[in-house]
């Protein structure tokens, strides 16, 4: 039934959009008769490097492939901040991290920032969104918090459960993250009873929490998502001997900041290679879920005519490691974690085209604005898309006098001890700590080395100056971190003061160390000093 729709949506899908009301917009892939619909899908944790070959070998990914098939493929996209609530600020703001200053889950953008919708909706987009969003407020736990602000102290804690796999034994279970269906059913019903009515042209957001791993059992709001859970019916979808079981620095070689986020995500012990790989393959099998919901939205679209006057955008927010650099989950710099999907199909957009320009998330906000024939911000971070992707496009080459040549992506949450910075050109992939001198510099040759296993930053000296230099002139990284520092500080202290004389036992009882309150003294010590040093970003990898 699939092959049959998917050949049937193929001679409608990048037809020129029928004429009628809604005037002319001009974007800098040219003029649209009528102003495009657009749909933008943006899932949680998904693997860039799933959309494309040979990756894209190992599950089977259907409506990822129509898309490809049917539109461009940015083969080199990338989180601002891999993980949730910055990267989101990143995309529904088009600025960096360090402008928006959302610098954890729990601090994004303010409340009443304008976004690309807002600006849509008041150039005559009717526009709706459903799922997480996530861009101003992870919500997420105290423990969350409180150890994304306390990881400069020199104690180390002890956040994730374990990964591990949880197997729904059934076929037909087809279902497993119900709210993110749910909201595609929303989504769905959006488009069947209202977007299809209108005669203004609409913008329609999709997010969804998959494939990111699901809360850890028996471990309550305090403990993280450490469980890779799937069915039978999705895990068939996994060509299991395909999957890679990835290589591993001994501990000892390990960069001291990796090797923090190893301990912190409870991944420093030992795993047989049928456990990674099972990791892995359930949150391949998580991913063609993901994909099925992707095919939902366009199902839809193609029912209701609407497909060939709608432009269709995927991405995500970051990546998942999947127990790539003995890690799972994100906040890290690795390709796994930091490559993102970045799909766009619809009219006037070129079929079939595979882009390897360096592109970022901040690029989604002026390429909405681009769509929509509104004029772009002078103060962005981002570029549109669209001179890339339109059928007008000719060379890759020319999109370099519009988009600089490298982007940037930037951490300050929890599981990493020091700020970080990455700037990725087209053949290296330069990662700064902190200050820029008390933590040593990570440099990669992704040409020759994609699984970013050799570090050859003293071995190349000249390279990894220039790159650093390069990289200080986009941001003051050693400015930025140490205004994070101060931030960290502040809050910290203004929830131990909400908390009053009882806060040692608070935080004794939070997810990350029951040795607390066994030398609660100890702890606290180290919290004071913390508070009364200046910012030192040199850690202390003690494990208490």
């Amino acid at each position: 039934m699939l092959v049959l729709w998917v050949s049937v949506v193929a001679a409608t899908a990048l037809a020129a959009p029928d004429p009628g009301a809604g005037g002319q917009r001009r974007g800098a892939a040219g003029v649209w008769p009528v102003a495009p619909n657009v749909v933008l899908v943006a899932s949680d944790s998904f693997d860039g490097r799933l959309t494309f070959y040979p990756e894209s070998q190992v599950v089977k990914l259907p409506f990822i492939n129509f898309m490809k098939a049917h539109g461009t493929s940015f083969l080199n996209a990338y989180t601002n901040s891999p993980i949730c609530c910055p990267s989101r600020a990143a995309m529904w703001s088009g600025l960096f991290t360090h402008l928006t200053e959302s610098w954890n889950n729990f601090k994004g953008l303010d409340p009443n920032y304008t976004t690309w919708m807002d600006i849509m909706r008041k150039h005559g987009y009717r526009t709706q969104k459903f799922g997480k969003l996530d861009y101003t407020s992870g919500h997420h736990s105290i423990s969350n918090r409180v150890e994304a602000w306390t990881r400069d102290v020199a104690f180390l804690l002890r956040q994730e459960g374990r990964p591990m796999v949880n197997l729904i034994p059934k076929k037909t279970k087809v279902r497993i993250m119900e709210e993110d269906w749910k909201n595609t059913d929303r989504a769905v019903n959006w488009l069947r009873k209202e977007a299809s009515n209108y005669t203004q042209p609409f913008v329609l957001y999709l997010g969804l929490n998959l494939p990111h791993p699901y809360p850890s059992p028996s471990s309550g709001e305090n403990f993280g998502s450490s469980t890779f859970h799937t069915s039978l019916y999705w895990l068939k979808k996994v060509s299991y001997d395909a999957i890679k079981i990835p290589k591993w620095l001994p501990l000892s070689e390990m960069h001291p900041v990796d090797y923090y986020s190893s301990y912190t995500k409870n991944c420093t012990g030992k795993f047989t290679e049928k456990e990674i790989k099972n990791i892995r393959a359930f949150y391949y099998a998580m991913c063609a879920e993901t994909d099925a919901m992707l095919g939902e939205i366009i199902l839809a679209l193609h029912q209701l005519d609407l497909l060939q006057k709608t432009i269709v955008i995927y991405t995500s927010d970051h990546g998942e490691l999947a127990m790539e650099h003995r890690q799972f989950y994100k906040m890290s710099m690795y390709e796994a974690s930091a490559h993102v999907p970045l799909l766009i199909m619809g009219p006037r957009i070129k079929a079939n085209l595979q882009v390897s320009n360096v592109v970022s998330l901040v690029d989604i906000y002026p390429t909405m604005l681009d769509i929509a024939g509104v004029p772009l911000p002078q103060d962005l971070s981002g570029y549109s898309l669209l001179p890339l992707s339109s059928e007008t496009f000719k060379n890759e080459h020319e999109f370099r006098n519009i988009h600089p040549p490298w982007i940037l992506s930037e951490f300050h949450g929890c599981n990493v001890n020091a700020s970080t910075y990455m700037l990725r050109t087209n053949q290296w992939k330069y990662i700064a700590y902190s200050d820029g001198t008390s933590v040593l510099p990570q440099l990669f040759d992704l040409s020759s080395d994609p699984d970013e296993l050799t570090n050859i930053a003293t071995k190349f000296p000249e390279i990894t100056y220039s790159l650093d230099q390069k990289l200080r002139s986009i941001i003051n990284y050693p400015k930025v971190s140490a205004s994070v520092h101060r931030y960290n500080k502040e809050q910290f202290l203004k929830w131990r003061r909400s908390v009053g004389q009882n806060y040692s036992n608070v935080i004794g009882n939070l997810r990350w160390h029951q040795d607390w309150l066994k030398k609660p003294r100890k702890y606290e010590s180290a919290i004071d000093q913390w508070l009364n040093t200046h910012s030192n970003p040199k850690k202390n990898l003690n494990k208490s």
